[in-house]
């Protein structure tokens, strides 16, 4: 009888933690994130013109996700080990460390590869042109490899390198709470910023 009493105690109380914090928790959570802080809840989407959306139909990408822009015309982003590149579903770094073959033949190929495109020495490549994020999701670059990016970007849309280099400037953000972190470009904004300015667009 003791043993019935104390099993149905047990379930009562599994059934009501199950209801209270896996259901009612959640959902509470989640509608306060609605609310409070409206488009980064939702992903913090961003539209081909650059505003902010919850719409994945307007969505162009992702303020916290990086991706990949093919095409001499644009900004490349910081390489990714995740999935097949920049997929959110299968997000994580190479696992390789310094001592690796393997990475250090990546890290040489991505440093000639650049090198070659930006017309500059290997030596001038910044480390984030060459390496994944831990996440392989990194949706900023740093400045500096910013800097080597807008001769070539000028050049294939006819622009010229001080307007490009004003874009930079203005998609650069400093340091969190002036303290935390680097400064940083925020890739998937200025290439936006460069299809309004002129030429083709992200979908196109």
């Amino acid at each position: 009888m003791h043993l019935i009493r104390h099993t149905l105690a047990g379930l009562r109380v599994l059934l009501l933690l199950t209801v209270l914090l896996g259901v009612a928790y959640p959902l509470a959570v989640t509608g306060l994130a609605q609310v409070t802080l409206d488009w980064r809840a939702s992903g913090s989407l961003v539209t081909e013109a650059g505003a902010h959306t919850t719409s994945y139909d307007d969505a162009v990408g992702s303020a916290l996700v990086g991706q990949d822009f093919a095409g001499a015309e644009w900004f490349h982003s910081r390489p990714s080990a995740a999935g097949d590149g920049y997929d959110p579903l299968a997000t994580a770094g190479s696992n390789l460390g310094p001592t690796s073959p393997d990475l250090l033949a990546t890290v040489e190929e991505r440093r000639a590869a650049a090198a070659t495109e930006e017309g500059v020495a290997p030596s001038a490549v910044p480390p984030d042109a060459v390496t994944a994020s831990a996440s392989g999701l990194d949706p900023h670059i740093s400045p500096a490899w910013a800097a080597i990016q807008v001769a070539r970007v000028a050049r294939e849309r006819g622009l010229d390198e001080e307007v490009v280099r004003r874009l930079v400037a203005d998609h650069t953000q400093g340091r969190t709470f002036g303290v935390l972190g680097a400064p940083r470009v925020d890739v998937l904004g200025l290439n936006l910023a460069l299809a309004d300015l002129a030429g083709p667009g992200l979908e196109d």
